[in-house]
């Protein structure tokens, strides 16, 4: 036990971090192997593959997502903001050098290097929205909303062009619920919205797969038949197989023809083995992470980590709500994996950066710390230019 005495970098970080957040993340954390162990193996063998080559690798993976949220914890505030700047230009670069250089995966232009670096570009552009707001806030000569307007279109653009609908929708919901949260006159967020749907039709009308997911989900009958549906059909009989208890770990039948078992459609996995009161404790679990960072935020006085715990507690429920949704055919298809449970490399290492980013920024921090970061803020703005030698 770490006594309150002890004076250390680890000390502070301990009598500082949220022990139930920190506790909830660990759990699902853990969730995610056991359920990754119970839904990768008949993928594996389809593909002719060792029976834990996926878990194998999700541990790998795992390893450097864990070192890299727990190092990124002991960040201060204006280290984060820091982090952030420097991992939005690192992940950006590789999105564009995606769509020149990249690997075409059905139709889309997303990974390079074997990553997908969009995953990275999430938690990244929220701190950096949040860093924009909150300066704009607190000082007259920074125009923040304007810059965290101008930050969307610079990040979203690229990901269209990939095209990758999923993520751009995500990081679109996020920054437009933290504008709300900043005060955002209702006339911007009417246009905002109105800008939204305009954009939502476009792509209805001019992106084929897009147009016929949305038509899948309305009409499932209407446009090629069983094949179309396969997936959201097999995920439904899950659950419906699964009942309230489950069908016991490593008895479910289905998970053997559910294409994406191991990634997008673990949580259907979960349902038909573990049963809905499972499903039920996954989703309390996530509701627990966010609206533990949500109270948080919600008493931090330093706007910076108010908002910044904000969007990121917002990121990690969309997500998670997104990818759940699609399992029980409430939504179109988006290819969102399930936070920390699903299978993938990229997905774990994003969330390894978010939710370092996330403990970094609701840790408390004493009166005086805050005080003097606004008052060095206030220092800098009013710190005259020099003028230019003649």
């Amino acid at each position: 036990m770490v006594s309150r005495a002890e004076r250390s970098a680890v000390a502070g970080w301990w009598w500082t971090v949220d022990h139930w957040l920190l506790a909830a993340i660990a759990a699902l954390i853990v969730l995610g192997l056991v359920l990754v162990m119970a839904g990768s193996p008949p993928v594996a063998d389809r593909l002719h593959l060792p029976p834990f080559q996926f878990v194998n690798k999700q541990v790998e993976f795992l390893v450097p997502s864990v070192m890299l949220m727990l190092g990124i914890s002991f960040a201060t505030p204006r280290q984060v903001r820091r982090l952030a700047l420097l991992g939005y230009i690192g992940a950006m670069a590789l999105v564009f050098a995606a769509l020149v250089f990249g690997h075409e995966v059905k139709g889309a232009r997303r990974w390079i290097f074997g990553v997908q670096p969009s995953e990275f570009v999430k938690p990244a552009f929220v701190v950096l929205a949040a860093w924009a707001i909150s300066e704009g806030a607190r000082r007259r000569d920074v125009p923040g909303n304007w810059l965290a307007l101008l930050l969307l279109p610079a990040t979203v653009v690229p990901l269209v062009l990939q095209p990758d609908f999923g993520q751009t929708m995500l990081v679109s919901l996020v920054w437009g619920i933290m504008l709300i949260m900043a005060g955002l006159h209702w006339f911007w967020i009417a246009g905002l919205g109105g800008f939204a749907a305009t954009a939502v039709i476009v792509a209805y009308k001019f992106v084929p797969h897009v147009r016929a997911r949305i038509l899948h989900f309305i009409d499932p009958g209407q446009s090629g038949g069983v094949a179309d549906t396969f997936q959201v059909d097999t995920a439904l009989d899950s659950f419906i197989s699964g009942g309230w208890f489950g069908r016991g770990p490593g008895e479910g039948t289905l998970k053997r023809i559910l294409p994406d078992a191991h990634t997008d459609f673990i949580f259907a996995v979960t349902g038909e083995e573990f049963g809905l009161l499972f499903c039920m404790v996954i989703v309390a679990l996530f509701a627990f992470v966010v609206l533990r960072s949500l109270l948080k935020a919600a008493v931090n006085e330093d706007p910076f980590c108010r908002f910044a715990a904000a969007g990121l507690a917002l990121l990690f429920g969309i997500q998670a709500s997104i990818n759940m949704a699609v399992n029980l055919h409430l939504m179109p298809a988006k290819g969102m994996t399930l936070p920390f449970i699903s299978y993938g490399g990229s997905s774990l290492i994003s969330l390894g950066i978010g939710m370092g980013f996330l403990i970094a920024v609701t840790r408390k921090r004493p009166r005086s710390e805050i005080l003097f970061d606004r008052s060095a803020n206030a220092a800098a703005a009013e710190r005259p230019v020099a003028a230019p030698a003649e």
